[in-house]
């Protein structure tokens, strides 16, 4: 039977040891789980599945992800391309425009407007006859930057895809226009993925504000610039926190693990 190594963190290993955790057998469930998840993912480069049910491929996709998704097409569609593309996918990530992804984008201080004038400045790509009734392939680029969207959500240990994935999906794709474009804007993905960390902490801490700071935030825009504010206050912490942790392990210049 074939062998794969698990490094663990030292602290974690250690807690691993003490409570006698069958390490075998979770990592066997947790690969398994992961399989069939990134294969389903996969299979979309076949064609886009319905977006609207509870069920099938993008069983764990949130809501909002899914809407992100089906822009993406409808977007696709309506330029007549061959594919969908991971162009497309930050298209619909920026038109949804209510998504945690954003907010992440604002903490590390890229507007989506300036991703937008990127997006909108980039020439066509191939196009196609296409209709309503065409079946249109995800880009070889845009089905690595779903893959890489649940890998993400798995190796946070969360037990859903979320916008916030999306965007690491597509920042860590190489090829795709755009995770160019994000990366060419300031969006590394170890600081975006810490930036998603903290804006998950800061989004429940927004939440549970008392309802006196929650109507200062009434408003579409106030909300946002709320929620931005308290990721910003959350990832402060967190960098400095883990800046110093990589000085004393002496991890400063390297490269964030695949």
């Amino acid at each position: 039977m074939p062998k794969i190594n698990v490094y663990l963190p030292d602290e974690l290993a250690e807690a691993v040891k003490e409570a006698g955790v069958p390490v075998s057998a979770v990592c066997q469930h947790a690969l398994e789980q992961a399989v069939r998840r990134i294969t389903a993912i996969r299979e979309t480069g076949l064609g886009v599945p319905d977006l609207d049910g509870q069920s099938g491929r993008f069983a764990n996709f949130t809501p909002r992800t899914r809407a992100v998704i089906k822009i993406a097409v409808e977007r696709a569609r309506a330029a007549r391309a061959a594919e969908v593309s991971t162009e497309h996918l930050l298209d619909g990530l920026l038109t949804e425009g209510t998504n945690l992804a954003l907010h992440v984008l604002r903490a590390i201080e890229i507007a989506p407007e300036q991703v937008r004038r990127e997006l909108d400045g980039l020439n066509p790509g191939t196009t196609t006859a296409t209709d309503d009734t065409t079946t249109l392939r995800f880009s070889e680029s845009a089905a690595g930057a779903l893959e890489l969207t649940v890998t993400d959500a798995i190796a946070l240990g969360h037990n859903y895809v979320g916008c916030e994935h999306l965007l690491l999906g597509l920042i860590a794709e190489p090829n795709g226009v755009a995770g160019h474009i994000l990366r060419s804007l300031g969006a590394e993905p170890r600081l975006t993925r810490r930036a998603v960390t903290a804006a998950l902490a800061g989004y429940v801490h927004l939440r549970a504000q008392d309802q006196s700071a929650a109507a200062s935030a009434s408003t579409p825009g106030g909300q946002a610039e709320a929620l931005s504010a308290a990721v910003r206050q959350e990832l402060r912490p967190v960098l400095l926190r883990l800046e110093r942790l990589e000085e004393h392990l002496g991890m400063a210049g390297e490269a964030p693990p695949a």
